[in-house]
């Protein structure tokens, strides 16, 4: 939730201002028009911290590891019936990050102003994203603040230990490859160059894997610094393309399609998104604001416009089936769950079945990832060995053999 600023005209045509909050502009707009208040003018308060910190260049990053802390400990807090401002103000005293006690701190000064929790925390977004906030504004009106903890607390965590499976996935590749590239700079700029010389002192005629290996290594000599320029250039032209409107669309499209690693990506996003929108529909989000709140909870260009589709399509008219089959985004284990959990009311439950098998079948991949790229990158280095020995050592075996005929 966040704060909006309007102005507008009410019943009888007199110009009124205030303030209300909502989840968008458009939530805003039609809470007003409920009122009986045309609006002209609605604009969101930008959130201002009165904690004096400033810009800092370096500051400290809130990570999923601090939102699961800080969540797991709120739902303790509240479920032994501790004051929701007393609960805060304790861990904003204990928080061993110092960004973490001045945004609780600032949570506190505006509860103490009479502002509901999920607005105080909607004025920080870098630190709680927009479905914690919602889970959380969901709770207070229902009076589940604690639930609502709970079930953030389980999301986050399963949330962490899918990101942790993938990072310790692909650690060994990645270090394979960084090694090798290295290792190729290494052997063409300062080995390679060295039998070179020797060999020219032998005035020997070189196979042909011996002269295209050479006249590698003296591209690199030559041009090395360059090269390095180069790479950077095309790291930042890459970070550039991510980032762009267009480009950042195809890139996460291309996660999906990838090679090995393509249906892990689709599977986990799929993981994801149930699992997010379980959690939504469980804890009484509206089905339009859930797809709102989880197409930014996915975290993929891509498939967020994909369900922004559906929300649009549900907004027509349309059924959540039917708008998720127009997406042609899901696999036929998605769609019959949400058609079975239409049809009988328990969405939120299937969906959360769904998340489960996803994150099994991902588990299971990236266990045996390491197994699958292992002999790729054998083949890798077994090319790299064997080119190296071809253009070396074949000449001095050569030289070696014209020695001994002599």
């Amino acid at each position: 939730m966040a704060e909006y600023s309007y102005r507008g005209r009410d019943a009888a045509g007199e110009l009124i201002t205030g303030a209300l909050e909502a989840t968008s502009e458009k939530s805003a707009a039609d809470t007003l028009i409920r009122r009986g208040v045309t609006p002209l003018v609605i604009q969101q308060r930008r959130a201002q911290s009165t904690s004096g910190s400033g810009f800092r260049l370096f500051d400290e990053k809130i990570t999923l590891d601090d939102l699961i802390v800080f969540t797991r400990q709120m739902y303790s807090l509240t479920k032994a019936g501790i004051p929701l401002l007393r609960a805060i103000e304790g861990l904003a005293e204990n928080s061993p990050k110092r960004r973490m006690r001045e945004v609780l701190g600032d949570v506190v000064e505006q509860l103490e102003r009479g502002r509901e929790l999920s607005v105080a925390m909607a004025a920080h977004p870098k630190v709680f994203p927009r479905l914690l906030v919602a889970v959380v504004h969901v709770g207070e009106n229902t009076g589940q603040l604690e639930e609502a903890f709970e079930q953030l607390s389980d999301y986050l965590s399963k949330e962490q230990d899918t990101r942790k499976q993938v990072k310790s996935a692909l650690r060994y590749p990645m270090f394979i490859v960084s090694a090798l590239v290295i290792a190729m700079f290494i052997l063409n700029i300062w080995v390679i160059p060295t039998f070179a010389r020797m060999f020219e002192q032998f005035n020997a005629e070189l196979p042909l894997p011996t002269r295209i290996l050479i006249g590698v290594s003296e591209f690199f000599v030559a041009w090395w610094p360059l090269m390095i320029l180069a790479i950077f250039g095309a790291l930042y032209g890459l970070h550039r393309f991510r980032t762009s409107e267009t480009g950042r669309v195809r890139w996460d499209r291309w996660k999906t399609q990838m090679p090995i690693f393509g249906d892990i990506v689709l599977r986990s996003l799929l993981a994801r998104f149930s699992r997010s929108f379980s959690v939504m529909l469980r804890s009484g989000v509206p089905l339009t604001q859930s797809l709102n709140l989880v197409a930014d909870a996915v975290d993929n260009y891509w498939m967020h416009d994909r369900i922004e589709d559906m929300r649009r399509t549900i907004e027509k008219g349309e059924g959540l089936t039917r708008a998720a089959q127009g997406t042609q985004l899901f696999t036929p284990l998605v769609m019959q769950m949400i058609s079975v959990g239409e049809e009988t009311g328990r969405v939120d439950e299937l969906l959360n079945e769904v998340a489960d098998y996803y994150e099994r079948e991902v588990d299971f991949d990236l266990k045996s990832l390491t197994a699958r790229i292992e002999p790729i990158l054998l083949v890798l280095v077994a090319i790299m060995v064997a080119v190296m020995a071809l253009g070396i050592f074949t000449p001095m075996w050569d030289m070696m053999d014209a020695y001994k005929g002599r």
